[in-house]
């Protein structure tokens, strides 16, 4: 399911403050014995004894009125809510269970300043969570951590790699599932047109770029053809004036001069 941009906001904020404290994040690990799946599980040390904490984040009411199991399997366990939300469901936490109120961090405030946050906003404990005992096996609880850490390290670098790691078929495959659900009406909506918008447009950039440089090679070319015409003129005059000094002198005797 697609994410809210205000369910990531809560996931960025979440990650920052563990990692601050000096925990280990990752989202959506996938409980052992149907156990169902939590939203963010973190890892922390403390006095040389491992805590596990488990976090839901829900943003809307009826996301948190939904029949998903709630994964609260950890040593600490709290939901992720807005400070509006959690005004309205505060009389509805089960005991024992805490929660972490997300504030958005001003705007216009955030563009004004020159040290940009980790974060998207700031979370407050609110309600500390009760301890108790792993409702799992640890070592069976350790496996799956790992594993989600080791599915998000894939994806970042496949991410890094962008499509150079897929075949032409591959692509060629996803781009023709994706037409499926073509939208005439709205163009910018559909992968195969702005791909193609994009494609064309790197075309004809490197194409004027082409040309520029043919053009302006051609305009060297004349403007160095036009110098050396003009030097060529120039000897011509040259060397015409010299043979016509050459050319003068005394002559023969006239009967004038003779007599």
């Amino acid at each position: 399911m697609t994410k809210t941009a205000l369910t990531l906001d809560l996931e960025k904020t979440l990650y920052a403050y563990w990692e601050d404290l000096g925990g280990t994040a990752v989202d959506e690990v996938t409980m052992p014995d149907d156990l169902g799946i939590v939203d963010t599980l973190v890892m922390q040390d403390e006095n040389g004894q491992r805590v596990w904490r488990c976090f839901e984040l829900k943003v809307t009411a009826s996301d948190f009125h939904s029949h998903a199991k709630l994964s609260f399997i950890g040593n600490y366990n709290y939901f992720v809510l807005p400070a509006k939300l959690y005004t309205k469901l505060a009389a509805e936490i089960p005991a024992g269970i805490g929660v972490m109120t997300y504030r958005a961090f001003d705007a216009a405030k955030l563009a004004a300043t020159a040290d940009v946050p980790l974060a998207p906003g700031q979370l407050t404990i609110v309600r500390p969570a009760r301890f108790q005992t792993l409702a799992v096996d640890e070592a069976a609880l350790t496996t799956r951590f790992i594993a989600s850490l080791d599915r998000e390290v894939r994806k970042a670098k496949q991410k890094a790699r962008g499509l150079s790691g897929f075949a032409v078929d591959e692509l060629a495959k996803e781009l023709r599932r994706r037409t499926r659900d073509y939208d005439v009406y709205d163009p910018e909506a559909n992968l195969y047109d702005r791909f193609a918008a994009e494609l064309q447009n790197t075309t004809i950039d490197a194409l004027q770029e082409e040309v520029d440089a043919l053009a302006s090679e051609v305009a060297a070319a004349k403007l160095a053809s036009g110098r050396q015409a003009g030097a060529d003129q120039v000897q011509r005059g040259a060397d015409e004036r010299s043979a016509g000094t050459a050319g003068t002198g005394a002559g023969p005797a006239t009967p004038e001069a003779l007599s």
